[in-house]
Parts: C-alpha cells; sequence; structure tokens
C-alpha cells in the first residue's frame, strides 16, 4: 500500500499524464507488431519497435522531469516486457528465431516475476535492482529482435549477426536469471 507522499503524488499528476499515455500506447503496440509480423511485414514491425524504443526513452525523460506516478512506475516495465517478450515468441512461431530461445526468454521473466510475487505472497516483498547483466541482456534482445526484423526485410543483413546475437541473447539470459536467483536466495 503506497504510503500519504505517493498518494499526494498520484493525486498531482493524476492517473493520465503524457508519459503514461506514451507507455499505454506503447502496450497497444503490442498486437499491432505481432499482427505485422505474422502477416510478414518485417519492415514496418522494425519501425514500430524502433518507435517503441524511442517512446521507451521519451516517456522515461519525461517521468523524470515532472515526476513518477504509481501507475508509470507499474506500467513502464509491464509495457516493455509486453513487447519483447511478444516479439520473442512471434518471430519463434515464424520461425525467425529458435523455439527454445524464446522459451529461455519466456521463462527467465516468469521466473522472475513468478519469484516477486511468490516472495510478496509470503510476506517477503522484494525490490529489484537491476543488474548490469540483467541491462546488457535486455540491450542484446533489443538489437536480436531489431536484427531480426531488418534481415527478414533485407536479406543483405548477414545471417551469421543473427547467429552471434543469438549466441549472446542465450547466454547472458541465463546468467541473468540465475543472477537474480542468486542474489534473491543469498539475501533470505
Amino acid at each position: 500500500m503506497p504510503d500519504g507522499s505517493q498518494i499526494g503524488h498520484i493525486h498531482r499528476n493524476g492517473l493520465v499524464n503524457l508519459p503514461n499515455i506514451i507507455t499505454f500506447a506503447r502496450l497497444c503496440a503490442v498486437p499491432v507488431a505481432v499482427g505485422l509480423v505474422l502477416y510478414q511485414r518485417p519492415m514496418a514491425a522494425f519501425w514500430l519497435f524502433a518507435a517503441a524504443g524511442v517512446s521507451d526513452a521519451i516517456d522515461g525523460w519525461l517521468a523524470r522531469r515532472r515526476g513518477t506516478t504509481l501507475i508509470g512506475a507499474m506500467l513502464d516495465p509491464l509495457a516493455d516486457k509486453a513487447l519483447l517478450v511478444s516479439m520473442y515468441v512471434t518471430l519463434a512461431v515464424v520461425q525467425a528465431l529458435p523455439d527454445w530461445l524464446a522459451i529461455l526468454v519466456v521463462f527467465r521473466d516468469a521466473i522472475i516475476v513468478g519469484g516477486v510475487v511468490l516472495l510478496a505472497i509470503t510476506g517477503h516483498p522484494v525490490a529489484i535492482q537491476p543488474l548490469w547483466i540483467s541491462k546488457l541482456n535486455t540491450t542484446l534482445q533489443i538489437l536480436l529482435v531489431s536484427v531480426t526484423l531488418l534481415r527478414a526485410a533485407l536479406p543483405m543483413v548477414p545471417e551469421g549477426m543473427v547467429g552471434l546475437l543469438i549466441a549472446a541473447v542465450a547466454m547472458t539470459t541465463f546468467a541473468s536469471g540465475t543472477a537474480y536467483v542468486w542474489n534473491t536466495v543469498r539475501t533470505r
């Protein structure tokens, strides 16, 4: 439950503000991006994915300048994860990325979210601080989706680049998930 300062902060900024509207638009872009991939429009999907990345930077900057809201703090990572995870699953469905990689990406996020929920239910709330390996992993995941979409639209993008990124994403996804679990278990 938010303390009084957070409630006042939320009330002052309101539920509807520009950063939250941008974040909500990014969340609404998820089914559009999935549809563009499924209907073989990889260049349009690439540009939408790129626009979502730019919008994430803009709403983050605006939120830092104007103050964050509780809804924004919850909605922003949800929008980011929904887009990234849905792109991995969709790109695996159309066989642009390996199934096992999509499973690994989804499993890592499910373990982290499930662990946080389980700890909260049992009275042990945990605040997750992003780890450097997690930041690297997210960057590589975004890069792999971007390059995969570009390769589908422009076959001149070297296949070897995709292969290297797949290996890097697999390693950092595993390392990031392991690090979160290890840090949580170690501090309990």
